[in-house]
């Protein structure tokens, strides 16, 4: 274990969002304006500055939640005239949530693992040609202008493999189970694969509606 995971907290405060994943690396705003979540940002800003995302399982008043997610440490913290907090959250490493604590707090917290995730803190960057994205990249230029999505390609393909891979998979119009499986998925080049089939079933789907028009 190295020692970056050993400084990691044990103890996190959950932010349960449906449809929404971060990565390690990647930076995300979030507009906090629920109680619970603004009573969960006071408390985190007075000591580690993490917060664990991840996905509920389904819509309920106490929602079951999937076993991974990604916590985030606050990097940028700003209150608006009405109440509201403007934060931006770096994502830091993947978890595995162990239980839940129990506590009087508003928020859910819970006992989380690290430890399946090591390279998740590595800088080492995982060997991937960009040219292998060019078709992921044609797919997905043809599938967001038809959602009507606006990426700044140009932008994006001066970034990293890594945080190109990632944000696609982040910003892209799938399922919460397929975002889940892209988030689980153990090392960026498996997740290039989960990410070319899934794509794949979409630019399908799109084709075989065309045809049946």
């Amino acid at each position: 274990m190295t020692k970056k995971i050993e400084k990691l907290p044990e103890q996190i405060p959950i932010f349960p969002l449906s449809n929404f994943i971060i990565f390690p690396k990647t930076t995300v705003p979030l507009n906090i304006f629920e109680p619970r979540y603004i009573q969960m940002v006071d408390d985190a800003m007075k000591g580690h500055r993490i917060i664990g995302m991840i996905q509920p399982k389904k819509i309920e008043k106490k929602t079951s939640l999937y076993n991974i997610g990604c916590a985030g440490k606050i990097t940028s913290f700003n209150e608006t005239e009405d109440g509201r907090y403007l934060i931006v959250i770096v994502g830091v490493s993947r978890f595995k949530i162990l239980n839940e604590i129990n506590t009087e707090k508003l928020y859910r917290q819970y006992n989380v693992s690290f430890n399946e995730f090591n390279n998740d803190l590595s800088n080492k960057e995982e060997e991937i040609k960009f040219s292998d994205l060019k078709f992921i990249f044609k797919d997905f230029k043809s599938l967001f202008n038809k959602q009507g999505y606006v990426i700044n390609w140009k932008e994006l393909e001066k970034q990293s493999l890594n945080y190109t891979i990632n944000t696609l998979s982040m910003v892209s119009p799938f399922s919460l189970e397929e975002k889940q499986i892209l988030l689980e998925t153990i090392n960026l080049n498996e997740r290039k694969k989960k990410l070319e089939e899934i794509l794949k079933i979409y630019v399908n789907d799109d084709f075989s509606n065309k045809t049946l028009q």
